[in-house]
């Protein structure tokens, strides 16, 4: 069976673990939209790995790991992870990971562009500044450069100098800037070609080989850093509902079967925007300092709040999820009190429909009994403590969708089957 793995809130619901979980059973794993701007982090033999563009199914030996054309590729990152990841005995050739032609590439002048851009706005995002965003620009302006121009030394050359003399236009006339030179970034990209040209590959052909193959499509970012559906403008420049996986990899010939959403058992985000359970107090900075929430790529502390799953209502439609795997319930073991919002109050009414703009809304809660026990080494769904598996119920009854795995830890068996 076919699955695609999506995150229901602002991103960050461990789904690296969830995905190194899953792609035991899967052949080849694909991501298929974001950047360098996500991570996903998993535990292995105790030592925490962070992959920022390869799919992390490559830790498990006989799958073969694919970097869709709905990604942009920084190639030092990737060069750099391919490096640490064979520094870790992890097996990295030609033969297990591929990237697509059709990649876009980020040059250094969208990493530039992506910090004078927020340097000069009113209303920030919150951008990682890695370069993500001008870089789908270009993509949707026709003059990006993509994997297949990147291992062309004229075609490369041709699409550089074009690009160089309208961004240099800018960074001089616009923003005082010294001007890029073309000699010093053919140089560094050329090598890079040379280093990523053995994995590049046409995936459309490649796949359809491997079309009766079990295939997982790894999101990054989550549902609500959308860029139609997001709380814009404070998203991600990419498409991460699961009806991009078909669109970011060129995969329409195989057949879907799971839509499987991860969602935290509280609420977390990274950088401005709308959070309508935020929690602006001690209680806040507990979740961030037991939940270890700091960006992976970035380092950044999270904004931390209880679960939202009016939120989660609207990711489950979104993304047509028919299971949800339930991330950190461990990080609140400690919790006399748990609240969840169950509905959202807007002018003092409760609103019957999803509203476009959160940040109007007030979150309405309901208060449950924590179960003030240890839940890190249970792996059985028997063995939760009573209040636990009422947490879990309650939620199931209010999204009417099945939990299917609950993780209750960092480790790779920390991880319960709900039957």
């Amino acid at each position: 069976m076919n699955t695609v793995l999506i995150g229901m809130q602002w991103g960050d619901e461990g789904k690296g673990k969830i995905i190194d979980f899953i792609c035991q059973s899967k052949d080849v794993i694909v991501r298929f939209q974001g950047g360098n701007n996500a991570g996903h982090t998993v535990i292995l033999n105790g030592k925490r790995i962070v992959f920022h563009l390869i799919p992390s199914g490559l830790l498990h030996k006989g799958k073969i790991c694919a970097i869709g054309n709905g990604v942009v590729i920084d190639p030092k990152v990737l060069i750099e992870e391919i490096g640490s990841l064979k520094k870790e005995g992890v097996e990295v050739s030609a033969n297990n990971l591929k990237i697509s032609l059709f990649s876009h590439v980020i040059m250094p002048y969208h990493r530039i562009m992506d910090g004078l851009r927020e340097k000069k706005r009113i209303q920030k995002i919150g951008t990682t500044m890695r370069g993500i965003g001008p870089c789908y620009s270009d993509k949707a302006s026709r003059c990006g450069i993509r994997m297949i121009d990147l291992i062309n030394p004229e075609i490369f050359a041709l699409k550089l100098k074009d690009n160089l003399a309208e961004k240099n236009e800018i960074f001089e006339k616009i923003y005082g800037l010294k001007a890029f030179t073309f000699g010093d970034i053919y140089k560094e990209y050329s090598e890079y070609a040379k280093a990523l040209k053995p994995y590049v590959c046409e995936l459309v052909d490649f796949f359809y080989k491997l079309r009766n193959k079990k295939f997982l499509f790894e999101g990054a970012q989550g549902t609500f850093l959308d860029i139609d559906f997001g709380t814009y403008p404070f998203v991600t420049s990419s498409s991460t509902v699961s009806s991009n996986a078909v669109l970011g990899s060129g995969l329409s010939f195989i057949k879907n079967g799971e839509m499987i959403g991860v969602a935290k058992a509280y609420t977390t985000r990274v950088g401005e925007g709308s959070f309508p359970t935020e929690l602006n107090s001690e209680l806040g900075g507990y979740f961030q300092n037991k939940g270890k929430e700091f960006g992976a790529t970035t380092g950044r502390p999270r904004r931390c709040g209880w679960l939202d799953l009016v939120l989660l209502k609207r990711a489950k439609i979104l993304n047509n999820v028919n299971k949800i795997i339930l991330t950190k319930l461990d990080i609140l073991d400690d919790l006399k009190e748990i609240k969840v919002c169950a509905a959202y109050k807007q002018n003092g009414k409760i609103l019957k429909e999803f509203p476009s703009d959160l940040s109007k809304v007030i979150p309405v809660y309901e208060t449950m009994k924590g179960w003030c026990k240890k839940t890190e080494n249970i792996r059985e769904y028997k063995s939760l403590p009573t209040e636990a598996r009422k947490y879990i119920e309650y939620i199931e009854k209010y999204l009417d969708c099945k939990i299917s795995y609950i993780s209750v830890g960092e480790m790779r068996d920390a991880i319960i089957k709900k039957l």
